[in-house]
């Protein structure tokens, strides 16, 4: 079936550094909890799994947030943890505790049991919630497919759920680090084909979550994490249907290493709230463009400061092509959805004025 042309394409020009009238915008975990009808719906579904795996409500709570807001984009409703999820970990999600797996890796003989999931098998039901949201946004705006990087995938796989001390994925990576290099080359090639199987399915933009990345050394940090992002830039699916498909890398707590980040060939950055935006472009020049960088506690802050802090980032970054406005990490679940609106409006505002 074909799909109509975009309408509103502010996201892929900026992505692919062209110009556009304003400063495109969309929030990480815009589809969320901050949302009541997100809750209600997962409500609806029994639980975070649940609705993960039913294309129909995935779909849906990917729609609720344009309901909303003025956004120009549209991220797929998934979680990063599908992978390793599809290899057979026993991911769970317990109450107030964040995500579990009910068989970490923690040895040679773990890892070396692992295979690469085929997409069109195990993770089926994401390729076809792609397809559905595509096909519900009729073009309306692009659609964003994503993926967690190798190496904030394996910190959850070894340590078994999130982490203050990386106590285990740090010792196998200075005891044995040939075991967790065998893990992240297994997770590059699942990753890899995970978002070329999203592109297929409709994805017109694509990203990687380092969300972990930023607790490593700058030489572990080359090794263990940027390499593997290396592997999959190197392996994605470039162009389909004629189209450009943008690549973003997002480190969080990497703005120390944003010119080896830009070496790989990415189209864009994602920066967080530790750095100027102005000083990021500045060090990348013309090689990419840059996304983000709010910090997601302004949102709690009153309409005045919202709209003050969001000119003061599109100001920095200037009238140059190559700059999505986002948070520097996902909005917060108690955010007031009206705040959200408030941003969203006074970036087009603000991005439209310094175009005139």
């Amino acid at each position: 079936m074909s799909l109509p042309p975009l309408k509103n394409d502010r996201l892929i020009k900026a992505l692919l550094r062209q110009s556009t009238d304003t400063t495109p915008v969309w929030i990480m975990r815009q589809a969320g909890r901050y949302l009541p009808e997100y809750r209600a719906t997962r409500k609806q579904a029994g639980s975070f799994l649940d609705l993960c795996k039913n294309k129909e409500l995935a779909c849906e709570v990917t729609l609720q947030p344009l309901r909303r807001f003025d956004l120009d984009a549209a991220i797929l409703f998934s979680d990063i943890l599908t992978i390793p999820d599809a290899m057979g970990l026993g991911l769970y999600f317990a109450e107030g505790e964040g995500p579990k797996f009910e068989r970490p890796l923690r040895s040679e003989a773990d890892i070396g049991r692992l295979g690469v999931p085929d997409p069109s098998d195990s993770l089926r039901y994401v390729t076809d919630a792609v397809s559905l949201i595509r096909q519900e946004l009729d073009g309306k705006v692009p659609l964003i497919g994503f993926s967690g990087s190798p190496w904030t995938l394996s910190t959850y796989m070894v340590e078994g759920g999130s982490s203050k001390e990386y106590r285990y994925i740090k010792g196998m990576m200075y005891q044995n680090p040939a075991a967790l290099h065998q893990l992240l080359n297994i997770l590059a090639q699942a990753v890899t084909a995970y978002l070329n199987a999203q592109i297929e399915a409709g994805a017109q933009a694509v990203m990687v979550f380092d969300t972990w990345g930023g607790v490593l050394t700058p030489q572990t940090y080359r090794e263990f994490s940027l390499n593997y992002m290396q592997q999959i830039v190197d392996g994605l699916k470039r162009e389909h249907d004629g189209q450009t498909i943008p690549v973003t890398l997002f480190t969080k707590g990497g703005g120390q290493w944003l010119e080896q980040i830009a070496d790989t060939g990415c189209n864009a950055l994602g920066l967080d709230w530790t750095i100027d935006i102005d000083q990021a472009r500045s060090r990348v020049g013309e090689r990419v463009a840059l996304q983000g960088n709010l910090d997601p506690c302004v949102l709690y802050a009153d309409p005045v400061t919202i709209r003050a802090k969001a000119q003061e980032i599109i100001t920095r970054f200037g009238d140059h092509p190559g700059h999505v406005f986002n948070l520097g990490h996902g909005i917060h679940p108690a955010v007031n959805p009206d705040h959200l609106g408030v941003l969203i409006d006074a970036v087009h505002e603000f991005g439209f004025d310094i175009r005139k």
